[in-house]
């Protein structure tokens, strides 16, 4: 473990020099942390019957809105389309880092004397991941409980604030985010081992993102119900896929010819 959190205080010492990777990990999770915050301030003030008959046909209003208000029900139907939000930045936040990381050394000429010490490609690339992973949950975990500040401060009612703090959102925040993360740092890697130029390996690692972007916008045509059981699906089948992504990326990243590839 020493030798990893070596190869993570390196990476935090080179990679946050760069500005618009400090601009990601600081703007972005505040962009989208204060977006369903200002949504509900503008579209959640008053709301009557017409306008819950309106919400998709997987809301399901009659058990999320009993015992509310026609205004505290259409609020927790708006924040509960941002859940996604909060499994966004564990995705975009590692790609950036982990992308510029490899890619960036290798155009710095920094990689050569890395690849020549005695660390083995694990503890490499598990130190890259540390690095890329840590910001990007902890921005997350800060982003909710912001989020939930603010919705406190806003909403029309506590009913509301407890909408964000039932079971699939904190599985969704701390599970599934930190999961997700080690997948995009996975991605990261192995696009980046490929590549030699920062922003194409952080442009094709951004695809990674495209399922969770239709997820959301399923959950907002009413198409998908996002529930602890969905969830909780989700947190295994991200399990199973982080295994084989890290031990996909180990293998190919082949520290003996990577060098000659790029060149």
């Amino acid at each position: 473990m020493r030798l990893i959190w070596v190869i993570v205080r390196k990476e935090w010492a080179e990679v946050f020099k760069n500005r618009f990777v400090l601009f990601t990990v600081a703007f972005l999770p505040l962009i989208l942390t204060f977006l369903p915050i200002f949504s509900l301030v503008v579209g959640g003030d008053e709301a009557d019957m017409g306008d819950l008959n309106e919400l998709g046909p997987a809301f399901d209003l009659e058990g999320l809105c009993a015992g509310v208000t026609d205004t505290e029900c259409l609020q927790i139907f708006i924040v509960s389309q941002f859940m996604m939000l909060f499994m966004l930045i564990p995705l975009v936040i590692p790609i950036t880092i982990a992308a510029y990381s490899i890619v960036g050394e290798k155009t710095t000429r920094t990689l050569e004397p890395v690849l020549a010490t005695p660390i083995s490609t694990f503890q490499l690339l598990m130190g890259k991941a540390f690095a890329a992973a840590i910001p990007a949950i902890v921005a997350t975990w800060l982003g909710y409980f912001v989020f939930v500040m603010g919705i406190s401060i806003v909403s029309a009612g506590p009913v509301v604030v407890d909408r964000v703090m039932v079971s699939e959102w904190l599985i969704a925040v701390f599970i599934v985010g930190p999961l997700l993360a080690v997948a995009a740092v996975s991605v990261a890697v192995m696009v980046s081992s490929r590549t030699n130029d920062p922003r194409v390996a952080e442009q094709l690692s951004m695809l990674v993102v495209l399922p969770l972007i239709g997820l959301f916008f399923a959950q907002i045509a009413g198409l998908v119900l996002i529930d602890t059981k969905l969830i909780l699906w989700l947190s295994v089948a991200l399990v199973v896929i982080d295994a084989g992504l890290l031990g996909f990326a180990t293998q190919l990243f082949e520290r003996e010819t990577i060098l000659t590839r790029w060149k």
